[in-house]
């Protein structure tokens, strides 16, 4: 299906936003980036839908969105679980916030995405931070607690790098090579594993001819492991030859001391000792080469929406402490943080519809 993208620009997210929230309110296995072609229709048009209206807006978000104007009476503890992408950004929300609020206290655990929907439901955090959608298990646990789904609320446009040591000469990577890299089960169509640097057309000047390729990936609890399961492996399964590690940080700074090293992680998190990779990809049916900042473009297969997850009652408001920090988020100082932060803002439009939902949220029907 092609999608006139300049006719949603002008109207997609107040027409059609609203639509692909209430599919995460009940549990995508899949979120709104993630590529393979076997999504269920509405969940394959949010897609489409979602991300087409980011080069429009994400470009002009900070022009678009108001500046955040502080109110008066907010003090208190807020607390957040879960993502350490997101928390990479929570940190700088917060030290915004506590600048116009001195008297709040904001605690932050960078536990992973599968951390926040139990610690929304043990009131452990009052913000989940994830860099995927709920699935429907996490979403119906939730339900069954409180009798309603957790509100999911898009705070920031990222993309995942495939990453190799700054030397390293790869001139680009093809979805089947990265499945064939990573995986044991071989979904995307390569018909064997990648195990050594020549495998991958590596020049032998490089000094790694013969060598293993060395793999480094995120751990199970991680949003980003989850993600490029569905996103790279086309929901299969890693071999047991993946080094995982815990953080994004981390993850990097192996990949930037070993030379045969590759991995993969969010934009935000790459530095001077290692390399972003082009993808090679298949889109409507033209072979593209694509890096992760055309990911606002739809031009980028591993582009995803990251996540704040609220406990919001039907047809009732946010505490004031969160719906103020919230508000803070999608703001044009929020949205800045992002872009600054080697993130990607939020297209305006979605960003100003999460802003009424919180302000007029709707009551169950």
């Amino acid at each position: 299906m092609d999608v006139p993208q300049q006719g949603l620009a002008a109207g997609a997210g107040t027409r059609f936003s609203a639509v692909c929230l209430d599919v995460l309110h009940y549990g995508a296995e899949f979120s709104p980036g993630v590529l393979p072609l076997r999504l269920p229709g509405p969940l394959r048009l949010c897609r489409l839908l979602l991300l087409a209206v980011a080069p429009h807006a994400a470009a002009g978000v900070e022009a678009e969105l108001g500046e955040y104007q502080a109110v008066s009476g907010i003090s208190g503890t807020l607390s957040a679980t879960g993502s350490d992408t997101v928390a990479n950004l929570m940190t700088l929300w917060a030290g915004q916030f506590r600048r116009m609020y001195p008297n709040v206290n904001i605690q932050i655990r960078a536990t992973g995405s599968s951390a926040a929907p139990t610690a929304l439901i043990e009131t452990t955090a009052s913000i989940g931070l994830m860099s995927r959608s709920m699935r429907r298990n996490e979403v119906e646990s939730f339900t069954a607690r409180y009798g309603y789904p957790p509100t999911p609320l898009p705070v920031a446009l990222d993309a995942l790098a495939i990453l190799v040591h700054r030397d390293n000469p790869l001139s680009s990577i093809s979805l089947a090579e990265i499945d064939a890299v990573f995986s044991e089960t071989l979904r995307c169509g390569a018909n064997r594993r990648l195990e050594s640097w020549d495998e991958l057309g590596l020049p032998a000047s490089f000094g790694l001819a013969g060598r293993e390729i060395l793999a480094f990936g995120r751990n199970s609890v991680s949003g980003t492991y989850g993600f490029f399961k569905e996103a790279a492996l086309c929901r299969g399964d890693f071999h047991s030859g993946v080094n995982e590690l815990s953080g994004s940080g981390a993850l990097v700074q192996a990949i930037s001391s070993a030379r045969n090293g590759i991995g993969y992680a969010s934009i935000a998190f790459t530095t001077p000792g290692v390399r972003m990779t082009p993808v090679r990809w298949r889109r409507n049916g033209v072979e593209s080469t694509a890096v992760p900042s055309e990911a606002t473009a739809d031009d980028y297969p591993f582009s995803r929406y990251l996540y704040f997850y609220v406990n919001q009652p039907p047809g009732g408001p946010l505490p004031p402490l969160e719906r103020e920090f919230i508000r803070m988020v999608l703001s044009r100082d929020g949205q800045r943080i992002v872009s600054r932060s080697g993130y990607i803002s939020l297209p305006a439009a979605l960003a100003a519809e999460s802003l009424a939902g919180i302000a007029n949220p709707r009551a169950v029907e």
